[in-house]
């Protein structure tokens, strides 16, 4: 890993980054619960949960969090479900499980104290370049570079940086910039302003030119093309599948299986899934050992992911009584709806059980 994480030895372009500076001063957000008690432990979870998640979402879960996780040691030490179930509705579940990991790393490798090099932070569960840049500034005051999404949307307008960063060489020419921008001082700030600047003022889709701190020099804006950078990520039509959720009810509780660690919901908690209400009926006769009453099919929805559009259509069983057949005691719970035990939850998931709450006798 070496050079690629270096702290950069050159001079930051100061007239930039003091004129980012001094907007943070009078402008920038101060007061998100994260930028109180500042800890390498805390800066980490926020971080891991802004990813692909906006600030105003993000506030109560880290509250919840921090509530029943308040030290990595407490983390490290949590049942998955538990971490989980504090995720659910959050989505990109992998971050949870990549957190959970990346605290008994530190717990047990590190005695629960966080690495200060972006190097060994980058090599935690879950943690990349920008990331561990972030939490070395922010949480231990020392100068790394930072590049979210909020930060190369600056970084490409300011400079006219053309194509997708996701392409190699974009990358590279804003990771540049990011470092040749980042001061030796203050840099915890530094980094807090430009992800500020980026979520309130250069926003993706309305910009506000006038009022930001580095329009004078802003490529982008002098072009008059804002909205042109930074380039968008190619076009591609999503595959759709389907599936059947199998809803089997009994009085208040209803089936659950828990799914494989690796995939779509890894860990999570989710309704048995079958290929259609023929299939539906096969498996709760195949597997619970019980014909129901007539199928209820509900309204079939779409949960779409990064890669595919998956159609879902929920299928109700409502079972006469709790059938005899043997539950295997870690992958199969009924869940109570009504005292609902703290598992982790698939977001369509936790809407359908949302839906089934009035309907339960």
């Amino acid at each position: 890993m070496g050079s690629d994480y270096a702290t950069p030895t050159h001079m930051p372009n100061t007239n930039f980054t003091e004129r980012v500076l001094n907007w943070f001063d009078q402008h920038g957000r101060k007061n998100l619960p994260w930028q109180h008690n500042i800890s390498p432990y805390r800066v980490w979870v926020s971080e891991i949960m802004l990813q692909q998640t906006q600030v105003s979402t993000v506030i109560p879960y880290f509250e919840r969090f921090m509530e029943s996780f308040p030290t990595v040691e407490s983390l490290a030490t949590a049942k998955a479900d538990e971490v989980l179930h504090h995720w659910t509705g959050l989505g990109y579940y992998a971050r949870a499980r990549n957190l959970h990991k990346a605290a008994k790393v530190v717990v047990a490798d590190f005695d629960g104290v966080f690495p200060d090099s972006v190097e060994a932070l980058s090599e935690l569960p879950g943690i990349g370049r920008s990331t561990a840049g972030a939490i070395r500034s922010i949480a231990f005051g020392l100068p790394a570079a930072i590049l979210d999404g909020n930060v190369k949307r600056v970084l490409a307008r300011h400079a006219a940086i053309d194509g997708w960063p996701g392409q190699s060489g974009v990358a590279k020419e804003l990771w540049a910039l990011a470092e040749n921008h980042t001061p030796d001082q203050r840099c915890g700030d530094y980094s807090q302003a430009m992800m500020d600047l980026g979520a309130t003022l250069c926003t993706r889709s309305a910009p506000d030119c006038e009022h930001c701190p580095v329009m004078v020099d802003c490529q982008a804006q002098q072009q008059g093309n804002p909205l042109d950078y930074p380039g968008k990520k190619p076009k591609k039509a999503l595959p759709v599948r389907q599936t059947t959720l199998v809803m089997a009810l009994v009085g208040e509780e209803v089936l659950l299986e828990k799914r494989p660690g690796t995939g779509i919901w890894g860990g999570l908690w989710c309704f048995p899934e079958a290929v259609g209400e023929k299939d539906a009926a096969d498996w709760i006769a195949r597997q619970l050992h019980t014909a129901p009453p007539e199928l209820e099919r509900w309204q079939s929805f779409r949960h779409t992911f990064s890669h595919y559009h998956l159609d879902i259509t929920p299928i109700l069983a409502r079972l006469p009584c709790a059938p005899e057949a043997v539950m295997e005691a870690d992958a199969r719970l009924w869940y109570n709806i009504r005292r609902p035990p703290q598992v982790g939850l698939a977001a369509p998931v936790a809407r359908l059980l949302q839906q089934l709450a009035p309907k339960i006798a």
